[in-house]
Formats: C-alpha cells, sequence, structure tokens
C-alpha cells in the first residue's frame, strides 16, 4: 500500500514538471497593463501592488499571475535598480487564463 501512495504522489509530482512553461514580456500592475509599458515605472508598479501582477506577451495577450506570483512579482520589483522597461522571464504554469508562478527574473 505504502508502495502505491508513493509511486501515485511520484506521478503526481513529475506530471506537474511536465506542464512548466517559460513566458518572456513585461511585468505590469493589472491596473496598468493597458498603458504604454515602455514608460511603465517601477514606482508605479509598487504603488498598484494591491491590484495583482501579470506579463504582457509581445502579441499583446495579458497573463495574470496567482497570488503567490504577485508576492514573488513584487518582492523583484523591491529588488531590482530598473525604473522602467521592465522585461522578465516568467517560468510556471498556466492554468485557465493565470499563471502559478514558480520564479520571476526581472532581465
Amino acid at each position: 500500500m505504502k508502495r502505491i501512495v508513493l509511486l501515485s504522489a511520484t506521478a503526481s509530482l513529475l506530471s506537474i514538471g511536465a506542464f512548466a512553461e517559460t513566458w518572456t514580456g513585461t511585468l505590469v500592475d493589472v491596473m496598468c497593463k493597458g498603458k504604454d509599458l515602455s514608460s511603465h515605472t517601477t514606482k508605479c508598479a509598487i504603488g498598484c501592488a494591491k491590484s495583482g501582477y501579470g506579463l504582457v506577451l509581445s502579441d499583446g495577450k495579458f497573463v495574470k499571475f496567482d497570488e503567490g506570483g504577485n508576492a514573488k512579482a513584487l518582492a523583484a520589483l523591491k529588488s531590482t535598480s530598473k525604473e522602467k522597461d521592465l522585461k522578465a522571464k516568467v517560468n510556471g504554469a498556466l492554468d485557465g487564463d493565470t499563471v502559478t508562478v514558480s520564479s520571476i527574473e526581472l532581465q
């Protein structure tokens, strides 16, 4: 019985990793996603943290982050010296129209 549970748990973990994806785009708060992203500032993004975050992809599509991703985005914004042009690489899994974020790297 223990062996079946262990095998099931291992298979579940492997299947989660199989759906991991990477996106690159511009990190932005939800309130400002439709504005001029090249002039959007880090200060504004931090100030609008309550609206949540997401990534605007090169094709203009916006993917929203889950709660954990919002916390990771805020931490990345607070630790960067960049003032604008917030390009980022995000790893995670897409669940509907929300990304369950595993990591965010500002570029």
